[in-house]
């Protein structure tokens, strides 16, 4: 997840007293405005139940007894975003139900959004909806797990699908925004959202591995089915004449799992497709289009009319950072039209490492995309399973201090890490990898060796960076 807090306002309380606001944005998209008081409570609050501890904890800036000149304005806010940046990469914190609460409540208080019951549609991807009874503070998971329900799809499959912001375009087609985080409310960030947006329930998986345990239900194969239906009709899928002919004839028969069965033998299967944009690789000022799925990342050219293309697998980026470019305000402030970087760092011989660097509005999507596909090369190799809604565990009723130093109440689950198959992951290990799993410390140790041969593109400041906890430094020249 990407965290930043880009700007501030300035605002009175109901006493009349003026106080700084910080907008805390995550994964691109305006959350919540809170105060330091807030972020401090919050930080004292993680300080009881973790200690010292976690990380990020040194990185809290520290009261001040007189008002902030606006050079410390400026100050405190980058240093309120590194911190949130640092907590979030603390994986017990983060999956906790105190710092989802903390968002969640910040988001209600912002928005003025008091618990009531209310309708929500919840649209697949042929365009049929379910309409599912909630609370407007639901969380994502519950609203999920209603969505879910609702459809009749089992539990043991719930979480190889997730909810989405997607808005309608020009062409009728829908394009994803973003993926829902469990610290949100869908129905407050749907209605606050810019433009004409739904609420999609879709795949959200990326190694065709799992499509055999989801075809084993019949409702799951049914919204596999309708999802791919659409992106082959959207153009995501690259084949010949005669084997697009194929997928029309068996759905005009209605063969959905052969339908399927046949679309995984197609270039770009479960792949998801990003806008046009600008890299410096092969060439600088190179226009690509990329896809992402099944481990990999897809670059391809358009050359004298033919399609050119570059593959990178996920495995040999050492790490990626999301960068901002772009002059800001006296304050210290981005400006609005700010462009965004993705930058990855990738092995591209033995003991090379390069930046490559891509110019995209969807940079924060296609970072989470390259996230969302570690995470999940994780759970494979340490034989994990996918969660399931049994295994979330409802949290206590937190409080946490309100903009006007009331108290905001709030109840979220967490979700505690799934114990690995140890029989499985031992077997794994012997047989296919005889290389221990590569912790984080492990795999910075790795890095050591290697030095990177560019820097990200000057004039850009890096807002957000990921290590790659299953980078791979250990490949030989035969596997290049």
């Amino acid at each position: 997840m990407h965290f930043s807090i880009p700007d501030t306002e300035e605002c009175k309380d109901d006493r009349g007293s003026s106080f700084t606001s910080y907008n805390l944005h995550v994964n691109g998209v305006f959350h919540c405005s809170v105060r330091y008081s807030q972020f401090h409570d919050f930080h004292e609050q993680l300080k009881k139940e973790s200690g010292n501890s976690f990380y990020g904890s040194d990185r809290f800036p520290p009261k001040k007894l007189l008002p902030l000149t606006s050079v410390q304005k400026k100050e405190r806010r980058e240093r309120l975003e590194k911190y949130i940046q640092a907590v979030s990469q603390d994986g017990r914190i983060v999956n906790g139900d105190l710092f989802k609460g903390f968002l969640l409540s910040a988001q209600k208080e912002t928005r003025r959004e008091e618990p009531r019951d209310e309708s929500l549609n919840v649209y697949l991807m042929n365009g049929n909806k379910v309409t599912i009874d909630i609370k407007s503070t639901d969380q994502t998971d519950d609203v999920t797990e209603a969505a879910a329900a609702k459809i009749g799809l089992p539990d043991d499959l719930v979480y190889f699908f997730a909810l989405f912001i997607m808005k309608e375009t020009k062409e009728k087609h829908a394009e994803i925004v973003r993926r829902l985080q469990d610290f949100e409310s869908p129905y407050i960030s749907l209605n606050s959202a810019e433009g004409r947006n739904k609420l999609v329930f879709r795949r959200c998986y990326w190694d065709p591995i799992f499509d055999e345990e989801v075809m084993s239900n019949r409702v799951a194969l049914q919204l596999l089915y309708i999802q791919t239906v659409q992106e082959v009709q959207q153009g995501w899928l690259s084949g010949t004449k005669e084997q697009f002919k194929r997928l029309d004839a068996l759905r005009t028969k209605n063969s959905r799992r052969e339908y399927l069965q046949f679309a995984k033998t197609m270039k770009y299967y479960g792949h998801i497709i990003f806008k046009p944009c600008i890299v410096d690789y092969p060439e600088p000022d190179t226009k690509v289009t990329i896809s992402a799925g099944n481990k990999e990342l897809y670059f391809r050219v358009k050359e004298e009319g033919k399609d050119k293309e570059g593959v990178f697998r996920i495995t040999r980026i050492r790490c990626w950072r999301i960068s901002l470019l772009g002059e800001t305000n006296p304050t210290g402030d981005h400006k609005s039209d700010s462009q965004l970087q993705l930058s990855f760092e990738y092995l591209v011989s033995k003991s090379k490492l390069q930046w490559i660097n891509v110019v995209t509005e969807e940079a924060i999507l296609m970072s989470l995309t390259l996230q969302s596909m570690v995470e999940e090369l994780l759970l494979v190799k340490r034989g994990g399973k996918v969660k399931r809604p049994s295994d979330r565990i409802k949290g206590p009723t937190r409080q946490f201090k309100g903009r006007d130093g009331g108290v905001v109440t709030s109840v979220s689950s967490t979700t505690p890490g799934i114990p690995e198959d140890s029989s499985k992951a031992s077997t794994q290990q012997s047989e296919e990898d005889p290389k221990p799993l590569l912790s984080t410390g492990s795999v910075k140790k790795i890095t050591d060796m290697f030095h990177s041969t560019q820097s990200p593109s000057p004039g850009f400041v890096a807002t957000s960076s990921v290590e790659n906890d299953i980078f791979d430094g250990g490949i030989g020249e035969e596997d290049l």
